[in-house]
């Protein structure tokens, strides 16, 4: 499979990942979750492979930027109806008077 596409697949099954993260291990800390995301989607993706077919030629930078992608989505849930239980913030509710 080729870079790209292996990219993309991780990028897309993130958010579900994150939620059932979150759901298994709700009482441990933003670090124990975030590693325990990691570690799940570096088996789940076979970084290994692709750096042994060298279409992942920094290991590290890609894990960094898979990093990245994982925060910015707690970012984007942690900001969304999602985490407060599926209700309208005050401000959004009070709009549409």
């Amino acid at each position: 499979m080729n870079f790209l596409n292996q990219l993309l697949r991780g990028i897309s099954f993130i958010p579900a990942l994150v939620s059932g993260i979150e759901q298994l291990f709700g009482g441990k800390s933003g670090v124990e979750k975030k590693d325990a995301a990691m570690s799940f989607l570096e088996n789940a993706l076979a970084t290994v492979d692709a750096v042994a077919e060298r279409e992942i030629v920094n290991p590290e930078k890609f894990r960094e930027g898979i990093s990245k992608i994982i925060d910015g989505t707690v970012e984007c849930l942690n900001a969304s109806t999602w985490s407060k239980g599926g209700t309208p913030t005050s401000s959004s509710a009070g709009a549409s008077k």
